[in-house]
């Protein structure tokens, strides 16, 4: 594995390749750039300079969707909130309510250069069920045929505890997943990932570009920075996990200056997390993408070798299921030692995956009484983690 490159704090002299080739960018922008910390008050002057940066990509040919919070936060300015966590019914309608104020502002900045904004909301659904799926990528995809910008937010007005992301790192990685973007880019309130916390110590260096992510590069993630931010720096190496497993690229850079993407083709500081070189397809990346899985398929050694051969799982090399899922539901498949080796769509729902589990595919039938898929998983329903292929 390639070692990731420290880095000095510091400028570069030219923008990397992987932003300069990508055609197709996603841009998550989260409440701690677009909202006064102190007021909640939209940070106007920073967003139409982002816009601004929006609009020069548009005319070098370049398509961009935006993945924008700040909708509680300037809603709860509005309805005068108290500062402090709010509860699940105040956070919906101060997302209500900002909702309005942040489409606006989007509307009239896009307009100034020629452009139609569009509002896309996104709840957990949408992206893992796959009909939902498919629906929302279409939509977006026919937005950036028609030379519209697309503004993704969770809707967060319905969206419950239960059913929600959570944080804009994550949905925004999803949402590069579902168009097949070239580059995903999380603005943050600081310029990448470091070996520690930015002024924790001395030695503390940026990280240049990661090509894996190894338990070591997780555990130089933090937790959430702010009340306005959900997100910290776990939840972008979360985001890089998905992004990579779709072909693409992901860059955290600082969007505490103006005009932020043209910082970055300026060559700013930044991390960059590279993404393999031969992406997985269509379905495959929807499978890699799924949030929540509803259980665990633990597998022999036998059958690890197998998959990592290109072969689907039967139930003679399950070990152990656990979780509770039904059939076509997404599920996690473990190696005996822990590891995650990948997910997949299970075709028996948990009850009847525990009665065949070590069994033949001869004997399926007869155990419960109807003729099933000889696979569990069948190895077009499955994305398996690249990393631990040499493992096996």
């Amino acid at each position: 594995m390639a070692e990731p490159t420290h880095h000095d704090a510091q400028n570069d002299t030219a923008a990397r390749s992987e932003w300069t080739a990508a055609r197709r960018v996603v841009v998550k922008l989260g409440s701690a750039l677009l909202a006064n910390r102190e007021t909640g008050a939209l940070n106007s002057d920073w967003l139409a300079s982002l816009i601004d940066d929006v609009a020069d990509l548009n005319r070098a040919g370049r398509e961009v969707v935006l993945v924008s919070s700040g909708a509680i936060a300037l809603g709860r300015q509005s309805l005068g909130l108290p500062k402090g966590p709010l509860d699940l019914e105040e956070s919906q309608a101060a997302a209500a309510v900002g909702q309005i104020s942040l489409a606006h502002a989007y509307a009239d900045l896009a307009r100034g250069h020629g452009l139609s904004a569009a509002q896309i909301l996104l709840t957990l659904g949408d992206t893992e069920q796959r009909r939902r799926y498919l629906n929302a990528r279409d939509t977006l995809l026919t937005l950036l045929r028609l030379k519209a910008l697309p503004v993704v937010n969770e809707n967060d007005t319905v969206a419950t505890t239960e059913i929600r992301y959570g944080d804009n790192d994550r949905l925004s990685a999803r949402v590069a997943s579902m168009i097949d973007a070239d580059c995903l880019v999380l603005l943050s309130d600081v310029d990448g990932l470091y070996t520690a916390p930015p002024g924790s110590a001395s030695d503390a260096k940026r990280l240049d570009v990661v090509t894996d992510i190894t338990p070591e590069i997780e555990a130089m993630a933090g937790d959430a920075g702010s009340e306005l931010s959900r997100g910290g720096m776990r939840t972008k190496v979360q985001a890089a996990k998905i992004a990579r497993a779709a072909g693409c690229d992901m860059v955290i850079a600082s969007g505490k200056r103006m005009n932020p993407l043209r910082a970055i083709g300026e060559g700013a500081a930044c991390t960059w997390f590279l993404a393999p070189t031969d992406p997985v397809t269509s379905r495959k990346r929807w499978i890699s993408g799924q949030l929540q899985p509803k259980g665990a398929i633990i597998v022999d050694k036998g059958a690890e070798k197998a998959l990592f051969a290109g072969r689907s799982l039967l139930p003679a090399g399950v070990r152990e299921v656990s979780g509770t899922f039904d059939r076509g539901e997404a599920v996690i498949i473990r190696s005996l030692d822990g590891r995650d080796l990948g997910r997949g769509i299970v075709a028996y729902a948990k009850d009847e995956a525990a009665r065949i589990i070590g069994k033949k595919t001869t004997e399926i039938a007869e155990i419960l009484g109807f003729a099933g898929r000889d696979e569990l998983i069948h190895r077009d329903d499955m994305a398996l983690n690249r990393q631990h292929r040499d493992e096996s």
